[in-house]
């Protein structure tokens, strides 16, 4: 499942067989699994199997389910990225909101209620403009994205189908979750690729967007853990996932430029400020107002409390070890390609 995390819907049989829902794409899409082909305890022996399937295609939904009968399913496919859900935000409530209706659904259509469990992604963009600090499972919702929003329809219809059909079904309300296997189009991962090619001479500089916004950022391993975690419990239960630690965009980048050697130093304000590296004078990062957000999410902060009552779980990778891997990870994929 955490291979799987944030491109497909996951289905789950007994212990062992995986089965995903890959969308049909006219390039090769399998970029965050291809590891798992070459493991013989997975591919080979047919522990896990990709299947063409759509989250705006309710007909399909139905068929696979049908098909596989899962014991657990967990739905991690989404329109995830919060910027781009204001260019396109009809499809992402498509994908989002509507498409884990559809897979709630195809459940109940299939007889299989009382038989699955249910894991909807939910996320901490639910809170938006936040209501308290930190924030935990009662606070009130304010999203400021077409995403949010979408998500905050798909949280409630997971919540009605519960109540509704006594189906097993859950909300992780997960922070940030990053690894090197992030989309090269969010921060975190724009900031550890970028960072690696300026310490390999391939770039000089990067722009961002709003430098201060602060985020609870922990590592993805940890948060599957507690994914998995809440489909394994008697009653369920929707729980705040988050490392409880917040941390800003410029922290990002000086963690990462310090891991290669490099101290940033901040010069100027708002869409004019730099940074450049203390011990060269080069400007590596700039500040360009169309990574802006129209409304933005200011602050970011899980109380997770509930989570280690009731899972016993606590996130374990701290975020120094996080920005140090994704660094790594980085440097050695562009070593090996420069063009990746």
């Amino acid at each position: 499942v955490r291979a799987l995390h944030r491109r497909f819907v996951a289905f789950v049989v007994g212990l062992e067989k995986v089965h995903g829902i890959l969308r049909r794409s006219s390039s090769f899409n399998t970029g965050r699994i291809e590891h798992l082909y070459q493991n013989p305890q997975t591919h080979t022996e047919g522990n896990m199997k990709l299947h063409y399937g759509d989250l705006t295609d309710s007909t399909c939904l139905v068929k696979i389910i049908n098909q596989v009968k899962p014991t657990e399913i967990y739905n991690l496919g989404a329109q995830s990225h919060v910027k781009i859900s204001f260019e396109l935000a009809e499809y992402t409530a498509n994908v989002d909101g509507v498409g884990t209706l559809r897979l709630l659904d195809a459940i109940k259509t299939c007889g299989l209620t009382n038989s699955v469990k249910f894991y909807q992604a939910s996320t901490s963009e639910l809170y938006g403009k936040v209501q308290e600090i930190p924030q935990k499972e009662t606070t009130p919702f304010y999203p400021r994205s077409p995403y949010g929003a979408a998500k905050l329809y798909a949280y409630w219809i997971v919540v009605n189908f519960r109540e509704a059909y006594n189906l097993f079904a859950v909300n992780g309300i997960l922070f940030n979750h990053e690894s090197p296997r992030r989309g090269a189009n969010f921060v975190t991962r724009k900031i550890s690729r970028s960072v690696a090619k300026i310490h390999l001479g391939q770039l000089e500089s990067f722009s961002l967007g709003n430098l201060d916004s602060k985020r609870d950022w922990g590592h993805a391993k940890d948060y599957v853990e507690a994914m998995w975690l809440m489909l394994q419990q008697e009653e369920p239960e929707d729980l705040v996932i988050a490392t409880g630690e917040v941390h800003s965009v410029r922290e990002f980048v000086e963690k990462s430029f310090k891991h290669v050697g490099k101290t940033i130093v901040w010069e100027g304000k708002d869409e004019n400020e730099v940074g450049r590296c203390q011990e060269t004078g080069v400007i590596h990062v700039k500040v360009d107002s169309k990574y802006y957000r129209p409304t933005e999410v200011e602050y970011l902060q899980g109380d997770s409390t509930k989570a280690l009552t009731k899972l016993g779980w606590k996130a374990k990778i701290t975020f120094e070890e996080l920005v140090k891997e994704m660094v790594d990870a980085d440097i050695h994929l562009m070593k090996n390609n420069p063009n990746a």
